[in-house]
C-alpha cells in the first residue's frame, strides 16, 4: 500500500491464506445485502468519524479500490455504506482500508444502531467534561492568588500545584481529542482533532516551561479551561446529533433480535439474520413481526400505523400480508416468512432514512470541497501567524505561539460539514413522521427547486376504484343486476353492488363469469347478463339507455330492454386540496395520462387543472417531460403505475404512493405511505424550508470563519475565547438546522391531515402547521 496525503492510492489484498482472515471475510459477507442489479451493499460502523474532513478522506480512499461501485459516509449516523460490484468481491478489502486509515469499522446488521456504543461515548464525554470542569475551577482559585500579587515562592508553589492538577486532567479528559488525532497521524492523514490536540498540548507545554524556568506567567488555568470548553462543544454537538437521528433510532427499536420458528410442532429461537423465506414463524400477542410474511394460521388485530399511518387496528387473517415492525395486538398468529430481515419493509424504511444524509447534492459537494482544504489551510494559517508575530515582536516566541494556538483552535470546518447533513436527516425525520419516505438527501434539494408538477391520473389522482355516477336500472332489474354483481370480484361489479340498494331478486342459478365479457346467470329461468354492452346487448331487445356504451356497464334480462351503468374513477379525497396548495406555492400543475381524452378531461376539470394530455404512451410521457425540461422547467413527477416508472426516473424529482407497483416505488425519490396527496405539497414545503436553512447554515459558517480567523491572527482572540467560539459555531449551525423539526405537535396533527378521510386543507392551515 502506498499513501499520498493520507489517501490510499492502490488496491489492497482481498484475502490471505490466514484462516482467521478467511473467517472474518466470511462474517463480513454475511452482513451484506444483495441488490437487484447484482451489486452487494455493506454498512460499516465508524465511530471515530468526527468531521467533514473524515468524510472526504474515507470516500476518497475507498472510491478507487477494485470492485467498489460507491462509498458514502453518513456523518450523523457515523456509518460508511459501500456497494461492491459483485457477490464474489470480498468486503475485507473495505474493512482493511478503513483500519489502515485509522478507523475501526465493524459491519452493521439491521436494527443494530450501536446504541450501547453511543451511550458509552456520551457517558465518556460527560465524565471527561466533569473532570475538566472540576480541575479548571480549582486551578482558577490558585491563579487568583497568583494574580493578586503572591511572592515568588508562593507563586512557584501554586504553579507546581496547578501543574499537578492540569497534567493528569489533560491526559484523561484530552483523550477524546488525542485518540482521534493520533489515529489520523498514524494513518498519515489529518482531521480536525489534530490542530485541537496540538493547541491544547502547546498551551500546557508553555505553562510547564514557564513554571520550570521560574516565569511569572503560567497559563494552566487557560489550558484546562480551554479543554473544558472544547469538551462542552463536543458534548453538545454529540447530543444534538443524537436528537437529529431520533427517528432512525426509533425505527431501529422496532426490529426484533430473533423469531420463534415453528417446525414439526416445536418452537425454536432463530436469530433475525438467520430467518429465511419459507420459514413458519409464530408471533405472539405483544410481539412485533420480525420479517415480511403472510399469515398462514390464526387471526389477530395488528397495529400497522408504521405502514399506513392509520391508528385503527387491522384485522389480519389467513392469507393477509404483514410487514416487519408491525405490532401484534391480540391473538397469536403463524406467518410464512416472505423475505429476509435485510429485504423487509422495516429495513427498507431504515435504509431510506439513513440515505437521507448520504445524498451528494450541490450543497453537499460544496461542503465536501471546503472540508478537504481545511486541514492544510489551518496549519498554514497557524504557521503564518507564528512567523508573523515572531517578526513583529522581535523574536517573542511566547506571544507568537499563543496567537498560533488561537488560530489552530478557532478555524473550524465542523459548521460547514454539518450545514447540509443535519438538515437532511432532520428533514427526513419530519417527512417520515407524516408518512413520507425520502430515499436520498439530494432529492430534498431537487424537490425544493421544482416549479412544475406532473400528475399521472389513474392510481395517483384517482384511487383506481370505479364508482357508478348514473344508471337507469330500476325495479326487478335492479335487484337482478345486484344479485349478479354479488357473484363477481371485478371492480365494476363491486361499484354496482355498492350503488344499488339491497333488494330481493328471483331465483338466481347457473351463475358463471365469462372472462373479458362479464357475469351471466339465470333469474327465474331467464338468462341475465351484466358486463360489456355489446355482449349484454346480444340477449336484449331494443336500444336501451344511452349510458350503455363502451365506457359503461350494461345489464339485461333475456328479451328485455338494455339498462346501463355509467362508471367514473374516484378522485382521492384531498386531490383538489393538494393541487390548490401547489398552485398557492407557485407551481404549475398538469395531468398526463394514457387514458382516453374524455375521462382525463373530466378529472382535470374537477381539479381545476387546465394543462392536460391524454392517450400518452410511456415514450410520449418521457418526451413531454423532456420538452418541459428543455424550456427550463424543474419537473416533479407524481405517478404509481408500471408504465410510470420511466417517467419517474425522467423527472428532476419524483414521488409515488406506497400502493404503487414495485418498479414505481424503486424509481421514485419519495414514497408516501398514506392515502393522501397532501403529501406532495407538504414534502415540497419541507424541502423549501430545508433549502433555506442550508443556505443560512452556509452563511453562518462562512461568516464565522471570515470574522474569527483574522481576529485570531491579529492577536485579538485568546485560545480560551477561540475554544468557546469554535464550539459555538457548530452548535449554532446544528440548532438552526433543528428549526426544521419545530412544531412536533403540529406534525402529529398533520398525520390526521394526511389521512384519507381528512377534509380539505387550506393553504392557510398548512402554513399554520409549520410547513410554510
Amino acid at each position: 500500500m502506498t499513501c499520498c496525503g493520507g489517501v490510499l492510492a492502490t488496491d489492497l489484498a482481498l484475502e490471505t491464506s490466514d484462516p482467521a482472515s478467511a473467517l472474518r471475510a466470511e462474517e463480513l459477507r454475511r452482513s451484506g445485502r444483495a441488490n437487484q442489479d447484482g451489486t452487494v451493499q455493506y454498512v460499516f460502523s465508524v465511530p471515530d468519524i468526527s468531521c467533514g474532513r473524515c468524510m472526504a478522506t474515507i470516500e476518497t480512499a475507498l472510491a478507487p479500490l477494485d470492485g467498489v461501485v460507491s462509498a458514502r459516509v453518513n456523518l450523523t449516523m457515523r456509518r460508511v455504506t459501500v456497494v461492491l460490484d459483485a457477490a464474489d468481491r470480498s468486503p475485507l478489502v473495505v474493512s482493511d482500508a478503513l483500519e489502515r486509515l485509522g478507523y475501526g469499522a465493524p459491519p452493521v446488521d439491521i436494527g443494530d444502531l450501536d446504541d450501547l456504543g453511543r451511550q458509552r461515548e456520551s457517558a465518556g464525554l460527560l465524565k471527561a467534561l466533569a473532570v475538566a470542569g472540576f480541575a479548571a475551577g480549582n486551578i482558577m482559585l490558585l491563579s487568583v492568588s497568583v494574580w493578586s500579587g503572591a511572592d515568588a515562592a508562593t507563586r512557584g508553589l501554586f504553579h507546581l500545584i496547578s501543574a499537578l492538577i492540569a497534567l493528569p486532567t489533560v491526559a484523561y479528559s484530552g483523550q477524546v481529542f488525542f485518540r482521534s488525532a493520533f489515529g489520523a497521524l498514524r494513518a498519515g492523514r489529518l482531521n480536525m482533532d489534530v490542530p485541537i490536540s496540538l493547541a491544547v498540548v502547546l498551551a500546557l507545554a508553555m505553562s510547564v516551561f514557564e513554571s520550570m524556568t521560574g516565569g511569572e506567567e503560567a497559563y494552566f488555568d487557560a489550558a484546562v479551561t480551554l479543554l473544558f470548553f472544547l469538551l462542552i462543544g463536543r458534548y453538545l454537538d454529540q447530543r444534538m446529533r443524537e436528537r437529529a437521528r431520533t427517528a432512525v433510532t426509533g425505527l431501529s427499536r422496532l426490529a426484533v433480535k430473533g423469531a420463534s420458528r415453528v417446525e414439526d410442532g416445536e418452537l425454536s429461537y432463530v436469530p433475525l439474520d438467520e430467518v429465511l423465506p419459507g420459514m413458519i414463524l409464530r408471533v405472539a400477542a405483544g410481539e412485533r413481526v420480525p420479517v415480511d410474511g403472510a399469515v398462514v394460521r390464526g387471526t389477530s388485530d395488528l397495529d400497522r400505523s408504521l405502514v399506513t399511518g392509520e391508528s385503527a387496528p387491522f384485522a389480519a387473517s389467513c392469507g393477509d400480508r404483514v410487514e416487519a415492525g408491525t405490532l401484534n395486538l391480540a391473538g397469536s398468529i403463524d406467518i410464512e416468512a416472505l423475505a429476509t430481515a435485510e429485504n423487509s419493509f422495516l429495513a427498507d424504511i431504515i435504509r431510506m432514512m439513513e440515505a437521507a444524509e448520504n445524498g451528494r447534492g450541490r450543497y453537499v459537494r460544496v461542503a465536501d470541497r471546503m472540508a478537504r482544504i481545511y486541514a492544510p489551510a489551518v496549519h498554514i494559517l497557524a504557521a503564518a501567524t507564528f512567523l508573523g508575530w515572531l517578526v513583529a515582536t522581535g523574536g517573542d516566541w511566547y506571544t507568537a505561539t499563543y496567537a498560533a494556538i488561537a488560530v489552530l483552535i478557532i478555524t473550524c470546518p465542523c459548521a460547514l460539514g454539518l450545514a447540509v447533513p443535519v438538515v437532511h436527516v432532520i428533514g427526513a425525520a419530519r417527512l417520515f413522521e407524516n408518512g413520507i419516505l425520502m430515499k436520498d438527501g439530494s432529492a430534498l434539494e431537487r424537490l425544493a427547486e421544482a416549479d412544475h408538477v406532473v400528475f399521472d391520473k389513474t392510481g395517483t389522482l384517482t384511487t383506481g376504484v370505479p364508482r357508478v355516477i348514473a344508471s337507469d336500472v330500476e325495479g326487478d332489474a335492479a335487484a337482478a343486476a345486484r344479485a349478479l354483481a354479488a357473484h363477481s370480484t371485478h371492480p365494476a361489479s363491486r361499484a354496482i353492488l355498492a350503488f344499488l340498494p339491497a333488494a330481493s331478486a328471483g331465483a338466481l342459478t347457473a351463475v358463471h363469469e365469462v372472462p373479458g365479457c362479464g357475469v351471466e346467470g339465470e333469474v327465474d329461468g331467464r338468462r341475465a347478463r351484466l358486463g360489456r354492452s355489446d355482449w349484454v346487448g346480444a340477449i336484449a331487445s331494443g336500444d336501451g339507455w344511452s349510458g350503455a356504451r363502451p365506457d359503461g356497464v350494461a345489464f339485461a334480462l333475456e328479451g328485455g330492454r338494455l339498462f346501463g351503468f355509467q362508471l367514473a374513477e374516484t378522485l382521492r379525497g384531498d386531490a383538489a386540496a393538494a393541487i390548490d396548495n401547489l398552485k398557492q406555492d407557485g407551481l404549475a400543475v398538469e395531468v398526463l395520462s394514457g387514458d382516453a381524452a374524455k375521462p382525463v378531461s373530466r378529472i382535470a376539470d374537477e381539479l381545476g387543472v387546465a394543462a392536460m394530455a391524454s392517450g400518452q404512451t410511456p415514450g410520449m410521457k418521457i418526451g413531454h417531460l423532456r420538452d418541459l425540461q428543455a424550456r427550463g422547467a424543474k419537473v416533479l413527477m407524481v405517478g404509481d403505475g408500471l408504465n410510470d416508472a420511466p417517467c419517474l426516473t425522467a423527472g428532476d424529482v419524483s414521488m409515488a404512493p406506497a400502493s404503487a407497483c414495485d418498479a414505481g416505488r424503486l424509481a421514485a425519490d419519495f414514497v408516501f405511505t398514506r392515502d393522501s396527496l397532501l403529501a406532495v405539497p407538504f414534502a415540497h414545503r419541507v424541502a423549501v424550508k430545508a433549502k433555506r436553512l442550508v443556505q443560512q447554515n452556509f452563511a453562518l459558517a462562512i461568516l464565522y470563519n471570515c470574522i474569527a480567523v483574522p481576529l485570531a491572527m491579529a492577536g485579538y482572540i485568546t485560545p480560551l475565547v477561540a475554544a468557546i467560539a469554535m464550539s459555538s459555531s457548530s452548535i449554532v449551525v446544528v440548532a438552526n438546522s433543528l428549526r426544521l423539526a419545530r412544531g412536533g405537535k403540529m406534525g402529529r396533527r398533520l398525520e390526521g391531515a394526511l389521512a384519507p378521510s381528512t377534509p380539505r386543507l387550506s393553504p392557510e392551515r398548512l402554513a399554520r402547521e409549520g410547513v410554510a
